[in-house]
């Protein structure tokens, strides 16, 4: 059975996929049909209504070779041009020039600059320097995740009996010695390794090891010590004189 967060993720790549190719078919289209359309630098108003179908649709610029898309102050082809910065978005607000068949998009960014750019250019630039999906999607999900948790780790933190010292160290992610399994989880979160170490004088050891390295030593279920990450370069040997 799958759950609604399954079937909501489903349906979104789904419309990111649905999107992809109907802007897909609309440059196979007006590559067809444009042809005769730009050697008089004018469109047909079947052309036009094509392009008018992108406006209030949201876009993503993309770095490629170190260079972004080049965007316009004002809709001539004379007009002064700027690149925008990588992964900044915009929205296409309009489709100007329609009236004499010269048409612009125009668009506004995140910053709230207005620019425009001819259809033709985008085209050329779609899925190439400018992208229908976001590409920080992926990293923003996980930032915004990470950060739900943290919120949560500092909440369970105030909430236990413990005086502010211990606290406060514990949202530095400092543990105190004494502390049992679950408590350091909630502090430290999750080791990627648990390993049991032979049992002397009626001690259970366990080494809990971290991502950056470092081990939380338990003696009996209850925390002990960090041991930092080892150093295992090989050390530059010595000429004895």
């Amino acid at each position: 059975m799958e759950s609604n967060n399954t079937g909501g993720f489903r349906r979104k790549e789904n419309l990111s996929a649905r999107r992809c190719w109907s802007d897909s078919v609309l440059l196979v289209f007006l590559v067809v049909t444009a042809f005769p359309a730009h050697a008089s630098n004018h469109y047909t108003d079947h052309q036009l209504d094509a392009l008018a179908t992108r406006v209030g649709r949201i876009y993503w610029i993309v770095a490629v070779k170190d260079q972004t898309p080049a965007f316009l102050s004002s809709p001539t082809a004379n007009a002064a041009a700027f690149h925008p910065q990588a992964n900044e978005s915009f929205e296409i607000t309009e489709l100007v020039g329609r009236e004499d068949k010269r048409p612009y998009y125009k668009v506004k960014f995140d910053s709230g600059k207005e620019a425009f750019i001819q259809p033709e250019i985008f085209l050329e630039e779609l899925n190439l320097s400018i992208a229908s999906v976001d590409p920080q999607a992926i990293e923003k999900k996980k930032a915004a995740a990470a950060a739900e948790e943290e919120k949560k780790r500092i909440e369970w933190i105030q909430a236990q009996p413990w005086s502010r010292t211990v606290k406060e160290a514990a949202i530095k992610r400092q543990v105190i010695g004494g502390m049992n399994g679950a408590e350091v989880k909630k502090i430290l979160g999750n080791p990627i390794r648990v390993t049991k170490v032979k049992a002397q004088l009626n001690v259970a050891e366990e080494h809990w090891l971290y991502a950056d390295g470092s081990t939380a030593v338990f003696l009996n279920g209850l925390f002990n010590r960090i041991e930092p990450k080892r150093n295992t370069e090989p050390q530059p040997r010595t000429e004895e004189k």
